[in-house]
């Protein structure tokens, strides 16, 4: 009977510190910086202002909306680009870009990764190819002088490893304007 008795507490027992142990997930930064990122992106998506490009990667979908309008060529995959761009996320994306915190403290919570106007408005020429999905994706659905803000989700830009200064699941932000087209990479 003792023994019937211990087996009937222990399997209870048991399961409850089985469930305990499922549920202590400790939430690690890169795990809210990502949901706050998806849900930023998403936000944005929703907007009737913003319209979705999907990427020809088929690994997901850009936003945009034109600033600006072009009446130039379009680049193909393989073309080198002539652009103006400036690139950003931000720290908190339910703060402004730049606010005074509990303590005096005035945040720069915009964060501006890389932008040609940081190097006297020079435009960057690079291959359509060479970079991030999201950017590529932009580029290939632009006309010579369109200017565009751009969102492109973490899947899409610097993914699970970041890059430099950019976390890692990063929504990014990019202020594009399609220049030129400067010639097919070799």
């Amino acid at each position: 009977m003792m023994c019937k008795t211990i087996r009937t507490i222990s399997f209870p027992i048991m399961g409850l510190l089985l469930l305990f142990a499922s549920c202590d997930k400790t939430e690690t930064f890169d795990d809210r910086w990502k949901l706050e990122n998806e849900a930023q992106f998403e936000k944005i998506a929703a907007y009737s202002e913003y319209q979705r490009l999907d990427s020809k990667s088929g690994k997901g979908y850009i936003m945009y909306k034109e600033i600006q309008s072009g009446a130039g060529a379009t680049p193909y995959f393989t073309d080198k680009v002539k652009v103006l761009y400036t690139g950003w996320y931000k720290n908190s994306w339910s703060q402004p870009d730049s606010y005074t915190d509990n303590k005096g403290n005035l945040i720069q919570n915009k964060i501006i990764f890389d932008s040609t106007g940081n190097r006297n408005d020079i435009p960057s020429i690079f291959a359509v190819n060479g970079v991030v999905d999201g950017f590529s994706t932009a580029l290939q659905h632009m006309q010579v002088g369109d200017k565009w803000e751009v969102w492109i989700p973490w899947e899409l830009g610097y993914g699970k490893a970041g890059s430099g200064r950019i976390p890692a699941y990063t929504t990014l932000v990019f202020e594009i304007e399609l220049v030129d087209i400067v010639g097919a990479t070799n």
